[in-house]
């Protein structure tokens, strides 16, 4: 099991991987044979993650990331709440555990895995409920990783169109990164920055449902989780723009390369931290929950990008 793990990761990192593949290799090792090392993929692909992300900053622009950032603002506050309130309704209808309705809703809402690590102590939602929101969130997000750039492409979406859609509609940062890289190199920018903007949502809604669940929390103080790797990449940017003419623009390719290789391992981690007991925990209601609350934010924000840009 060992010996194929590292056997795969070390596929990944070769020109003939891709963040799909990668995605899909985990899959198959986590399904299959399983995952030598669960905990220890875990605590690496956080760090990966926000280390790659950062790094994508040497391949951008501040005023891109900037006018990338305005552009996807309006439709980045107007889908948050818009999913928000759906998750609520949604959750009342389907009979659904409030505190597992709002993990979903605030993971679909704003960027996945890393919305309901910040909401859940808010909350103070129990390991259950946060195992089932995840659970829903990382499946979606593994079938969007594939199915999008063939949606983008099929549809004739330009790569401004898809990097914003890809930012809004895919769940966590890893897969919208992903799959706006195998779309092109402006979608990734694009998305990565549109993205990033939406990720500083957490801490305010974190806040509204600590201010919610106020009464159920007494004597609890909401601990927020501060995405600071997003501050370092736009730090990263400003370095990249105002770099001296003298440091030669290969270096910061290299950079670039690097990240991307680290955006490909850590979807190959991602995938391999799918278990059988993750999904029989979600259960059908959470997923219903999820598919309806993804369709309709990946409708609405598509027809959005579609008509306007």
């Amino acid at each position: 099991m060992k010996i194929v793990f590292f056997l795969l990761l070390v596929f990944c990192l070769t020109p003939f991987s891709s963040p799909p593949l990668a995605l899909a290799l985990g899959l198959i090792m986590a399904l299959t044979l399983g995952n030598p090392y669960p905990e220890q993929s875990k605590k690496t692909t956080k760090f990966l993650l926000q280390a790659s992300v950062v790094l994508l900053g040497f391949g951008m622009n501040l005023n891109s990331v900037i006018n990338a950032g305005k552009t996807g603002v309006l439709f980045t506050i107007a889908t948050i709440f818009g999913t928000l309130i759906l998750g609520y309704f949604t959750g009342k209808v389907l009979k659904i555990n409030d505190k597992t309705s709002a993990l979903i809703s605030s993971g679909t809402a704003i960027c996945g895995g890393s919305a309901i690590a910040a909401v859940a102590p808010a909350i103070n939602a129990d390991s259950d409920e946060i195992s089932v929101s995840l659970g829903t969130v990382f499946i979606l997000n593994s079938v969007a990783l594939f199915i999008f750039p063939i949606i983008g492409h099929s549809l004739n979406l330009t790569e401004n169109q898809f990097g914003i859609w890809a930012a809004i509609a895919i769940h966590d940062t890893s897969s919208v990164v992903g799959a706006a890289a195998k779309y092109g190199n402006e979608a990734l920018q694009v998305a990565t920055t549109v993205k990033l903007a939406r990720a500083l949502w957490i801490a305010p809604v974190a806040l509204i449902f600590a201010w919610l669940y106020r009464s159920k929390n007494a004597g609890l103080k909401a601990k927020l989780a501060i995405p600071w790797f997003i501050f370092l990449f736009l730090l990263v940017t400003v370095i990249r723009t105002y770099a001296p003419a003298e440091i030669p623009p290969s270096i910061f390719d290299s950079l670039v390369n690097l990240a991307k290789a680290g955006l490909t391992v850590t979807l190959f981690l991602i995938g391999a931290g799918l278990s059988r007991k993750t999904l029989k925990a979600v259960g059908v209601k959470p997923l219903i929950q999820g598919v309806l609350l993804w369709i309709v934010i990946s409708l609405v924000s598509l027809w959005a990008v579609w008509q306007i840009l």
